[in-house]
């Protein structure tokens, strides 16, 4: 049996739904073809742990999709998704039981952080002052196929010279000289680090220094959001956007080869012997590697590319464990306590060390450990009085597929909660872990549970990521894009690789269309020149 479309999208996470989106709101037919029983990828919800606790799978709090002008624009809201927020967006707890918090308003955050240490509280709102200026058009910037020359510009009027400067240098420097130079405080430098540890760039690693602002920003612009009833309510809403403009979605069927007929990329054979065929584009919501390694005959890819690949990183494993919690979490500090998210397990220097035990393949023995209260952010997660959490810390991946490591590992962050949090085990009704070989099982683009389609370091970003080329949605493969997490801009839910790739298959296909892809072809062939 063979379907006819106009694109055919292989993957239903996000990225996958929201390319299915926009191609059909252009008016193309599309089939989305996912290898799981339901959509959502790492957005998928669940009663994993005990009746009435509904768990996040992976996925849980999001800041970047309550932020995207992506996810913003599609109307979700009259497609069933309702965003909810805990009293604070994100907190650390300290080994020494000290808190520090980021709360819902900056002037409070402010308060907070002066208490800690003077001057701290305006520092604060200098930074929250700053992002105020050049939010719409960094955000514009930071989800734009490369080049963003018209987000680039605007970015740069708003910042004007200075601020273009100091957000160059930003980019460049790590978290721990960052926090260091703007505050005096433990506490305001940890959320900053706790932050970055969200990538997997070391705190003294160049780069980390963004990833820490940004979600600091987004944090107290526009919290850390939960969809209401879980997080497949997020996917689920995507589903039934894209299905609303005629987009037909086969899950339960994994998709084995991308077929190419004379050098361009016509659709996809699927493992139950139908085929696909794609008029115009196939795109793939698939990582890097299962792309050019899984779904391309050898034959069809230039001997440079698969050569660059080899060189492909990956984020480190993760390993996560969901609980049933008979109580609210006991907190030490009661500064943590009505925070949906919890950095914990290591101060400002331990983060450090941390980084350096994964960086060298060293099973950390006090795990950092991002902890989330789902109840204290949803209610309707869990019965009145109990908590829904969830608790994620990073494994080399070297180690990731041993048992006993993983069982060790887990005893080590319930000892790092029970640590700022006693009498935390004592309330544990019900306990599941997922493993990184479990988080793969469940969706192939975690690797080993790496979260972010490949690291963030910036030897892998921009024009670098996945592999030496555009640092866009187009493939060597004429016909064929990449959407996924190891495509620009790279991991977390904010639809922007899925858009950015349905928006330049259209482009190809538009009155400048022949022009585009004959650019295209002439860029990958000068960048995939064979060395002489």
């Amino acid at each position: 049996m063979t379907l006819t479309c106009d694109a055919v999208v292989v993957g239903a996470g996000p990225n996958g739904l929201v390319a299915a989106i926009a191609l059909a709101d252009a008016g193309w037919d599309v089939v989305l073809v996912e290898e799981q029983g339901e959509v959502g990828g790492a957005v998928r919800s669940a009663e994993v742990t005990a009746p009435g606790f509904v768990t996040d799978l992976f996925s849980a709090f999001y800041p970047l999709a309550a932020a995207s002008p992506v996810i913003r624009d599609l109307d979700l809201g009259s497609h069933g998704l309702s965003w909810v927020r805990a009293p604070d967006p994100v907190a650390h707890a300290l080994p020494d039981g000290r808190g520090a918090v980021l709360r819902a308003r900056a002037a409070d955050t402010a308060a907070g952080l002066e208490e800690h240490a003077h001057g701290d509280g305006d520092a604060w709102l200098r930074l929250v002052q700053q992002w105020q200026r050049i939010r719409d058009p960094l955000l514009d910037a930071l989800f734009t196929p490369l080049p963003p020359v018209r987000p680039a510009l605007r970015l740069a009027r708003a910042a004007q010279v200075a601020g273009s400067l100091d957000l160059a240098r930003l980019a460049l420097t790590s978290v721990r000289r960052f926090g260091h130079e703007e505050f005096r405080s433990e506490q305001a430098r940890v959320l900053f680090t706790g932050n970055a540890m969200h990538s997997d760039l070391p705190p003294d690693g160049a780069g980390s220094a963004l990833f820490g602002w940004l979600l600091m920003m987004l944090g107290q612009d526009v919290g850390f959001p939960v969809p209401q009833g879980g997080a497949g309510r997020l996917a689920d809403a995507l589903r039934r956007r894209a299905e609303s403009r005629g987009v037909q979605v086969l899950c339960g069927v994994r998709a084995e080869v991308v077929e190419v007929v004379a050098g361009r990329a016509r659709g996809v054979r699927l493992a139950d012997g139908r085929r696909v065929r794609a008029r115009r584009a196939v795109v793939a919501d698939v990582s890097a590697p299962a792309l050019y390694d899984g779904l391309l005959a050898d034959e069809v890819l230039p001997d440079r590319l698969r050569a660059d690949l080899r060189r492909f990183q990956w984020d480190p494993a993760t390993i996560k464990v969901d609980w049933a919690l008979a109580q609210p979490v006991p907190w030490v500090s009661p500064a943590v306590r009505g925070a949906g998210t919890v950095h914990l397990g290591a101060d400002d220097d331990g983060l450090v060390g941390v980084a350096a035990d994964l960086a060298v393949d060293r099973v950390p023995e006090h795990p950092f450990v991002l902890f989330g209260q789902m109840t204290t952010a949803d209610p309707s997660r869990s019965p009145a009085g109990t908590e829904s959490a969830w608790a994620y810390s990073h494994l080399p991946r070297a180690a990731a597929r041993d048992p006993q490591v993983v069982a060790r590992q887990v005893e080590r962050m319930e000892h790092e909660v029970e640590r700022v949090a006693p009498g935390f085990g004592a309330s544990v009704l019900a306990r599941h872990v997922q493993s990184p070989a479990s988080l793969e099982g469940a969706d192939a683009n975690l690797s080993r549970g790496s979260l972010n389609g490949g690291t963030a370091a910036l030897h892998q970003q921009l024009v670098f990521r996945p592999t030496r080329g555009l640092g866009r949605p187009e493939t060597p493969v004429p016909g064929l894009f990449l959407a996924s997490a190891s495509a620009h801009p790279g991991g977390g839910v904010h639809g922007a690789c899925g858009w950015n790739a349905a928006v330049v298959a259209l482009a190809q296909h538009g009155p400048l269309g022949p022009a585009r892809r004959a650019l295209a072809r002439t860029a990958w062939a000068r960048v995939l020149r064979p060395d002489r």
